[in-house]
């Protein structure tokens, strides 16, 4: 009878192999083997690769910059670093300003005692982080704006100009 009652009722699922009653067998496949679609980069991903995609893979995840911690998307990221791993900051100890991208290879090379510590009186804290500029897209509305609020107190000062000379 469960032989029966098994074959009857339930059906095994071609993806996963497990046996799932029939009446819902469609049900399980859109919540376990349905692709989806990434709402980010709007590519179609299998659901088994989706936690993958969506912390590793994905070229428009949001990442942070590792010198100065700014959030952009992943795609982004590369251009981005080469810039800001280029800005310096100033190195107390050796009064030379130092590449971020260069600052812990410096500690160690130039820091060092012969045991491989940096000696207690010059370790310091990572140079500070300086607040994250906007992206380049805000840079280039705020650029418009103070064009147009410019232009505007041009015209609103020269009709004002011609009114005193008329008087």
């Amino acid at each position: 009878l469960h032989s029966v009652h098994c074959a009857r009722n339930l059906q095994k699922c071609q993806h996963c192999g497990e046996m799932v009653p029939r009446k819902l067998m469609d049900e399980h496949y859109d919540e376990n083997h349905a692709p989806m679609n990434c709402t980010l980069c709007k590519e179609t991903i299998e659901r088994e690769s989706w936690d993958l995609h969506k912390s590793e893979k994905c070229p428009q995840r949001m990442v942070a910059c590792e010198y100065c911690e700014f959030e952009l998307p992943a795609v982004d990221l590369k251009e981005h670093q080469d810039v800001c791993g280029n800005r310096t900051e100033y190195c107390q100890t050796c009064r030379r300003y130092i590449r971020l991208r260069e600052w812990i290879g410096h500690e160690i090379q130039c820091h060092t005692n012969s045991n491989g510590a940096i000696p207690e009186r010059e370790v310091r804290p990572p140079p500070p982080v300086r607040p994250a500029r906007p992206a380049h897209g805000s840079q280039h509305k705020r650029l418009l704006f103070t064009i147009a609020v410019t232009g505007i107190a041009v015209m609103v000062g020269s009709i004002l100009f011609q009114r005193e000379e008329s008087f």
